[in-house]
């Protein structure tokens, strides 16, 4: 029998979709409204420089081939094309129709420039002059340099320069760059559109000049440029020139917002294709609305963020060592506070015990306070190793420079390990304690990224249990040392260990169900694709498996009512924190068996990259991750339930059920736990004794 599967790709869209859909949500305040739209557009921006651009790769190399939909790559194109149209038609109707409308109600209206009143319009032109025309540079385009000068994913005014002495014409571009804010507020509220207000004074930059014709245009650029490990003598070296040929790579979208001679001379001077022309009623670069949706004095018309609270297994007047050594400690972000991973490598760095420090880094943040530790740390004579990815797609340059900083400080970095991505979440901190060395491990869902951390849903597990921490050395001797990630105790890596053990759990699920036991999965993950997976979770399902998925993207298995996929709920939860956090559940004849990874169930991560499982053996932990993945398909507030043509429709409340919203159960659990906590504690009375 021939198993069915959803498109890749036309499944990544419709999570787009999801996320749209809370933009269209009237409930929502009108600011988290435009941040969902915004997000949107990020995403959007990224998948044409990432998979349409390797889709075009693969059309010109090998159009016959076939995904596990059966599409060929054209047919894919095809399909993706119509669909994207859609969505965009679907934003662009948001955008206007609602929540222009709605911005206006909440005394934040766009306004048009020709509508202000002179004393306005001269406050901006004194802000034009003084804070964006400096950093303007015309640039003259021809058909010989056009592919070559227009910035990716900049937001561009074309041009057309009439010289009145000599009749002649030519076409300029003028690229806003990304220092400049995409929007200008007004003092007496509301505000403009930067595009409009440097439209309006652009003829202060070509005197004598005028300006016949214009347009906002915007030009994506392929980003699927693989560096070539295998020729490589200085492998940063190459990442570098990776970075800098994505500027130079062939366009893959054009968004203008005009249909003029103008436009279609840019079209000409590109030489691109029509399919890859996308004329917009909205405004252009839709992301860069997340300048407005986080504006300053508008807290009032957003959703607050959730602040993280102390976790009541740590003390943060108490050595964090000393809190590990007696217990395994389960933190779940943002709900509860990312501070004790950022002191974990702080007090690290500064306890005069402490001899190594090992740790990957694959996103960091752009300041990021852990980085600095290692820093201090290898400067006060630590022994530091950072596995730095240089292979974390669009974050290679920042990794560049953290390295290197890295290496002045006298840290021994290693670029990732060839051939593969590096994705595992591992710290391991070694200590002198009584005359023995004892390992004290971080492993974690998300990256070592305080910024995301606040709207990331992720687990941090600390242990210093031994087998864990013999893992853990294990893990970073193979990495270091190119050996091969083998004889683990209780770690289970990827690429050698990840998909065998889960399919191996899935099949021993499936072996009781056929014998009449209770069989139970529940999986919670960014995105499932990987085909043998798919296959065993489908046998499973035909056995009498009950299967619960909460994925929050691509899902390239097929729901429905056939006897392979009847058992198989798919639920997808889009709220305010983006769900990150991977943890995955097997029943085993009630012994119930937990992991959390980093690693989704996609092709990539369990083949082609070092990823990391972890099971959780402490009960109390157990049973709190058990709780958050049941919470995910209580949900019916935010959840959607995946259909079997591979669309989305929302979980509705039942007859007789409570709302449910699961972030907000979550966060006030773990509210309720800290107050819990900290009543108990102010509550006891506890005597000062003598050191």
């Amino acid at each position: 029998m021939k198993l069915s599967y959803q498109n890749r790709e036309l499944s990544w869209l419709e999570f787009n979709q999801r996320v749209l859909n809370q933009a269209l949500r009237p409930d929502l305040p009108v600011l988290d409204r435009v941040k969902f739209l915004a997000i949107t557009a990020s995403n959007l921006d990224e998948f044409f420089q990432v998979r349409i651009g390797g889709l075009l790769s693969l059309l010109s190399k090998r159009p016959d081939f076939r995904d596990p939909s059966g599409r060929d790559v054209g047919e894919q194109l095809s399909a993706i094309e119509k669909r994207i149209r859609r969505f965009k038609r679907d934003q662009e109707r948001l955008y206007q129709k609602e929540l222009i409308p709605a911005l206006a109600k909440a005394k934040l209206p766009l306004h048009l420039i020709d509508s202000l009143d002179p004393e306005q319009i001269e406050r901006l032109r004194h802000y034009f002059q003084n804070s964006i025309s400096p950093l303007l540079s015309p640039l003259l385009i021809t058909r010989e340099n056009a592919r070559q000068i227009i910035p990716s994913l900049a937001l561009c005014l074309a041009l057309k320069i009439l010289d009145p002495d000599s009749g002649e014409q030519r076409t300029v571009i003028l690229p806003l760059p990304p220092s400049i804010p995409r929007i200008a507020m007004i003092e007496e509220g509301g505000f403009v559109f930067t595009e409009d207000l440097v439209s309006h004074f652009a003829h202060v930059l070509f005197p004598n000049e005028k300006i016949t014709q214009h347009t906002v245009f915007r030009l994506t650029r392929n980003t699927d440029i693989p560096a070539n490990e295998d020729e490589a003598h200085d492998f940063a070296e190459e990442i570098r020139t990776v970075v800098t040929d994505r500027g130079q790579s062939f366009p893959v979208r054009l968004q203008t917002s005009e249909d003029n001679d103008l436009t279609q001379d840019l079209i000409a001077l590109l030489g691109i294709d029509l399919q890859k022309v996308f004329l917009s009623k909205a405004p252009l670069g839709l992301a860069n609305l997340f300048d407005l949706a986080m504006a300053d004095g508008f807290s009032h018309l957003r959703t607050p963020g959730v602040e993280g609270v102390d976790s009541p297994d740590l003390d943060p007047n108490r050595s964090l060592f000393s809190s590990i050594a007696e217990k395994d400690v389960l933190l779940v972000h943002p709900y509860q506070s990312y501070r004790p991973v950022v002191r974990f490598i702080e007090e690290a760095a500064s306890d005069p015990h402490v001899l190594a420090i090992k740790q990957t880094l694959y996103r960091t943040a752009k300041n990021s306070q852990i980085v600095d530790a290692l820093v201090r740390a290898a400067k006060a004579g630590k022994q530091v190793t950072a596995l730095v990815e240089l292979k974390a797609r669009f974050d290679e340059a920042h990794n560049l420079d953290r390295a290197a900083e890295l290496v002045r400080a006298g840290a021994t970095v290693l670029y990732g390990v060839r051939g593969l991505k590096t994705h595992a979440k591992i710290a391991l901190v070694i200590r002198q304690e009584d005359g023995r060395l004892q390992r004290y491990v971080h492993l974690a869902t998300g990256n070592y990224n305080e910024i995301t951390s606040r709207f990331y849903t992720d687990i941090s597990y600390f242990t210093a249990r031994p087998e864990y921490g013999s893992d853990a050395s294990t893990f970073f001797n193979a990495v270091t040392g190119r050996t091969k990630l083998e004889n683990f105790q209780t770690l289970i890596p990827a690429p050698t260990q990840i998909k065998r053990t889960l399919i191996a759990l899935i099949e021993e699920e499936t072996a009781r169900a056929l014998e009449g036991e209770e069989a139970h999965i529940i999986a919670k993950m960014n995105s499932l694709e990987d085909i043998d997976m798919i296959e065993a979770l489908y046998t499973a399902s035909k056995a009498g498996v009950k299967i619960q998925l909460n994925i929050r993207g691509i899902c390239c298995l097929k729901t429905g009512e056939r006897k392979e996929a009847r058992n198989i709920e798919v639920v997808s939860i889009i709220d305010q924190q983006l769900e990150h956090m991977r943890i995955f559940y097997f029943h085993q004849g009630g012994d119930r068996e937990v992991f959390i990874s980093s690693a989704d169930w996609m092709s990539r991560n369990l083949v082609k990259r070092v990823e990391l499982m972890t099971p959780i053996r402490e009960k109390a932990h157990k049973k709190t991750l058990i709780a958050i993945l049941e919470a995910c398909f209580r949900d019916n507030q935010n959840a959607s339930l995946i259909q079997p043509d591979g669309t989305s429709k929302p979980k509705e409340k039942q007859k007789g059920e409570r709302k449910f919203r699961m972030q907000k159960h979550l966060a006030d659990l773990f509210a309720r736990q800290a107050a819990t906590a900290e009543q108990a504690k102010s509550s006891s009375l506890e005597p000062h004794r003598p050191k």
